[in-house]
């Protein structure tokens, strides 16, 4: 996910504005400047994009999550409908056990 100049200002200025100071150094993983604050080195690009994707992957633990909720609590009485309606669910799940995996790797 490539940041705009306008993005990047925006994660950048303030942390300028908090006293962080801008280091000489580059981020080896994006080439955005460092930054250190209360004694911390980070690069704030780095940081930002990781915050999003755990965003990302909140909203669609979210979004699973009640959409199995809401199949667990309108189960049919028909077989042939249950039987779909209990593998929709099972898919559901398979998903959100994945998400849960992807998130242990990181």
């Amino acid at each position: 996910m490539a940041l705009t100049q306008e993005e990047i200002r925006k994660i950048i200025t303030p942390l300028l504005l908090s006293g962080a100071k801008m280091l000489d150094r580059h981020c080896p993983r994006c080439g955005s400047p460092m930054f250190e604050l209360n004694g911390r080195v980070f690069c704030p690009v780095c940081e930002y994009r990781e915050k999003q994707k755990k965003t990302e992957t909140g909203d669609v633990e979210k979004i699973l999550k009640e959409k199995l909720n809401e199949l667990a609590s309108s189960l049919p009485e028909e077989i042939d409908e249950l039987e779909k309606h209990l593998r929709v669910m099972e898919k559901i799940i398979e998903l959100l056990e994945r998400y849960k995996k992807l998130e242990g790797v990181k």
